[in-house]
């Protein structure tokens, strides 16, 4: 059985901010702080509320983010605003208060760049993780039984040797295999690439993340999280449901401003915010339950 914070962490990991935000708060909880998220352009805006100044001290709390945020890995995400204030009443529209009246609005805030680590080590280390985690998982209790003998001892030793001589042997081939790609030679190709060598991600996902209608893609996306609320039971589908409701509203604050649904989707993004938040609460309540 999967982890659910494992799983979490994989979701933050491909830039989902309501996963992140989850973690965020897991972590931030044992000081009294509370984080929301907002994804502005490629820039992460963070509000950080607390009921004292004492708990908000900055230095502390941007090192704090600092090291969750490079841990996490964030795909696509570099740059972090970190913007705090005293808990004030809930606003749905907080970025654009605090973007309005910063001086009044905050008591200070930071931007900060986090570390880019090598894709191509992250994801050899996740296949080998992976690969760990499912022979592990696939190992049951044994039920008590009499003492086997020393030629079944030995063939048992023998198994389980040439087993772990299998996963080392892939583990290393994995590693060596990564290694080739970043330190080997590179093949010349008109496509621009990274000083790492590889096509960079965001001209790959790009064209992905802008579809041609931000508001037909929002309004599918919503349909499919509102089918998916009515049969869902277990927080993994919670947290995909919250998900989905968050980038509805994402796409539909995508919606130009010459665009005739533009009041609609302005109304929208705001309504499917709110049933992000809603489908995260439902989560919290089922992981208190497990």
């Amino acid at each position: 059985m999967v982890d659910p914070r494992n799983d979490l962490t994989k979701q933050a990991r491909t830039g989902s901010i309501t996963a992140i935000i989850q973690l965020l708060n897991e972590d931030l909880a044992s000081i009294g702080v509370r984080a929301r998220a907002v994804r502005d352009c490629d820039l992460l805006q963070l509000l950080c509320e607390a009921e004292t100044v004492e708990q908000l001290e900055q230095s502390t709390l941007v090192e704090r983010i600092r090291q969750i945020l490079e841990f996490i890995g964030p795909r696509d995400i570099r740059r972090v605003k970190i913007n705090s204030r005293l808990v004030r009443e809930q606003q749905l529209l907080w970025l654009q208060e605090i973007n309005r009246e910063r001086e009044n609005q905050l008591l200070w805030f930071e931007e900060i760049k986090l570390a880019r680590r090598n894709p191509n080590f992250q994801n050899l280390m996740g296949l080998v993780a992976e690969l760990r985690e499912r022979q592990t998982g696939s190992i049951k209790q044994p039920l008590p039984k009499p003492s086997p003998s020393p030629i079944v001892r030995h063939r048992r030793q023998l198994r389980r040797g040439m087993m772990a001589g299998v996963v080392m042997s892939l583990s290393l081939l994995l590693v060596g295999w990564g290694f080739y790609k970043w330190f080997g030679p590179k093949q010349a190709d008109s496509t621009p690439v990274s000083a790492n060598g590889f096509i960079d991600a965001s001209l790959q996902t790009s064209q992905a993340d802008v579809p041609d209608d931000p508001f037909a893609a929002a309004v599918r996306m919503a349909e499919q999280a509102s089918t998916d609320g009515r049969t869902a039971q277990t927080p993994a589908q919670w947290l995909e449901i919250a998900t989905r409701w968050q980038k509805a509203s994402d796409l539909m604050a995508q919606v130009p401003f010459e665009d005739k649904r533009y009041q609609t989707a302005q109304n929208r993004k705001v309504l499917y915010r709110k049933n992000s938040e809603a489908a995260l609460q439902e989560l919290a309540r089922r992981r208190s339950q497990l």
